[in-house]
């Protein structure tokens, strides 16, 4: 990765911490900028920062990769936006020289996966709450 796209990248992850932080609409700059918009505004908002962050993900990221991401992204949204963020973020500080690979993003899921616990789901019954049976209901 180039030093133009590296600076596209963070040209493009700055406006979207202004735009996040309230800054864009003191420049004047972008949908927060018309004040009073109403929803449209902030699907706007929320629209052209999704593009902004898939032409990111579309630099940092090989198309076989890219697509393991969004097969992911379908089981686990998550998980799925918790890699983009941390392939950001590496871009963005110099991390990433070349594009990510299948193998690489794979190794990056696996460091993810490890460091998240185990949830577990526990359920808990009551019992005597009066009914045995759910016929007890309509016996007047």
């Amino acid at each position: 990765m180039d030093d133009a796209e590296l600076d596209q990248i963070r040209k493009a992850r700055l406006e979207q911490l202004k735009a996040q932080s309230g800054g864009a609409s003191s420049s004047g700059v972008g949908p927060a900028a018309g004040g009073g918009g109403g929803g449209g505004g902030q699907d706007q908002a929320r629209q052209q920062e999704a593009e902004q962050r898939q032409s990111m993900l579309n630099q940092i990221l090989e198309p076989e990769a890219a697509d393991r991401l969004g097969r992911i992204r379908l089981v686990k949204e998550q998980r799925a936006t918790q890699v983009e963020n941390q392939l950001i973020m590496m871009a963005q500080t110099g991390q990433i020289r070349q594009k990510v690979t299948e193998e690489q993003l794979k190794g990056l899921l696996n460091a993810v996966a490890d460091t998240k616990e185990e949830e577990k789901i526990v359920v808990s019954r009551r019992k005597g709450w009066g009914l045995d049976d759910d016929d007890d209901l309509f016996d007047l």
